[in-house]
């Protein structure tokens, strides 16, 4: 089953973004491609237990195993040698990205507190959009007892937009609320 947001990108958001963006291909009309969620554990230095609680509700709040990430270089002042693991990263395809950012923009951002809306500057300039969260909590599937320390975590949304423009109009028509500038 498809999810509520695809179906309604294939309906709605598609053909409305083809006539705003003046695209005579549809299949020229920015997409969704894929969602990374990344969180970086740098506790996992000292300690490496701490890694497996942040990888435990990295998947209760994706659906989909984690892969643990591993340090690449070894950096003396942080203590951290190389093939060190220091971080839990999901990449979400198809369907299950549908899903995430159904429930990022409808559920999980207006329980933050004080949340006036997304930054409009959080594009990288080939229209791919990255968000940082505090913690966790935020997500209705971890259960407040069961956390003993705040995880931030990075999310990041990649499309098919060869520019910010197209890939802020795709992300708006999603129902993102940004920022008013």
């Amino acid at each position: 089953m498809a999810s509520r947001l695809r179906e309604k990108f294939h309906k709605d958001i598609a053909p409305t973004l083809q006539k705003e963006l003046e695209l005579k291909n549809p299949m020229a009309v920015p997409r969704l491609h894929k969602i990374v969620v990344n969180m970086g554990v740098g506790e996992a230095t000292q300690n490496a237990k701490v890694l497996d609680p942040a990888v435990a509700e990295l998947g209760q709040i994706t659906g989909q195993k984690p892969v643990v990430t591993k340090a690449k270089k070894s950096i003396a002042a942080f203590k951290v040698r190389e093939g060190q693991p220091i971080g839990a990263m999901v990449t979400l395809r198809g369907d299950r990205a549908y899903e995430f950012l159904d429930r990022l923009i409808n559920v999980v951002l207006p329980r933050v507190r004080d949340f006036r809306g997304v930054s409009t500057k959080s594009f990288d300039g080939r229209g791919n959009y990255t968000l940082g969260l505090r913690d966790q909590l935020i997500f209705p599937e971890i259960d407040y007892a069961k956390v003993d320390k705040l995880k931030g975590m990075n999310v990041t949304i990649v499309t098919t937009a060869k520019n910010d423009n197209e890939a802020r109009a795709l992300l708006r028509s999603f129902g993102m609320p940004f920022r008013a500038a």
